[in-house]
């Protein structure tokens, strides 16, 4: 990560084991699967310890974006299956695997990915709103190789995300998806040298710390929900989101800033 990138380090309330640290730059929350020796794989604490430094992302009104990473050249290659042999139970009740795969944040979410993202890792990338990728990253949902399927939203995500026809081989398959592979299908938002990812994934949460809290949050829950809206009750409830952003703090300031030709000051409210 380039030096210019200055991370504070602060503790995540749930970090159990050290499985998971947390860091902030500006109105950005970085959080890394710290568990390099197994590939980041998934196990109960880690899961725990994501699912609280995602709360955290989402109760801090200092906060905008958060961006997910993981430690030592991979990003997550899913559920610890030696944790599973033990009999721990990875998903969490309502949240899934790593505490986001059923529920993401409200916040934007952004996969910085280096490495492997591959079954549960792959699903946890697919649960973010954004991906930027390493030229050497791979992504998959293998499931099928081991007797299994991918359960942790690959299956239900990756048809949204890249053609259907082109997400069906790799669930019936199990074969990788290189990182080239994958941005040419719009999977990846920002292809980088290998070793850039997370650089090039501060960059982007810059920009989108640098708008408006609220807008972006509403933006966010639109594009996400409205595929699932009624069709007769679309504009209706984009229409009550609208209302809401447009009688804020933040459009009035948004409105003075330009209007002074300055940069806006954003209350989040």
């Amino acid at each position: 990560m380039a030096a210019s990138h200055d991370l504070n380090t602060v503790p995540a309330q749930a970090a159990t084991r050290e499985t998971v640290r947390v860091a902030r730059h500006g109105a950005v929350w970085v959080v890394t699967i710290e568990r390099p020796a197994v590939r980041n794989a998934i196990d109960r604490a880690t899961s725990e310890a994501l699912a609280a430094a995602m709360d955290q992302l989402d109760a801090d009104p200092t906060l905008s974006v958060g961006i997910l990473t993981g430690a030592g050249g991979n990003f997550c290659t899913g559920m610890d299956l030696k944790a599973f042999l033990r009999g721990e139970r990875v998903e969490l009740p309502g949240r899934g695997l790593a505490g986001i795969v059923q529920t993401p944040p409200v916040k934007p979410l952004i996969a910085a990915v280096e490495g492997y993202a591959l079954a549960g890792g792959c699903e946890i990338a697919l649960a973010c709103d954004l991906i930027v990728a390493s030229e050497a990253a791979q992504f998959g949902i293998p499931e099928v190789k081991r007797g299994l399927i991918a359960g942790s939203g690959g299956l239900l995500r990756l048809p949204r995300r890249i053609p259907p026809q082109i997400a069906m081989e790799l669930a019936l398959t199990g074969d990788l998806l290189p990182a080239t592979e994958a941005r040419q299908w719009g999977l990846v938002n920002r292809l980088v040298p290998a070793g850039q990812a997370l650089e090039a994934a501060l960059a982007l949460a810059e920009r989108i710390a640098a708008n408006s809290p609220m807008a972006v949050r509403v933006a966010k829950q639109v594009v996400s929900e409205s595929p699932s809206w009624p069709a007769q009750e679309t504009w209706a409830r984009q229409n009550a989101l609208l209302e809401t952003v447009i009688n804020s703090e933040d459009a009035k300031e948004g409105a003075r800033a330009f209007a002074e030709k300055r940069a806006p000051v954003w209350s989040g409210r």
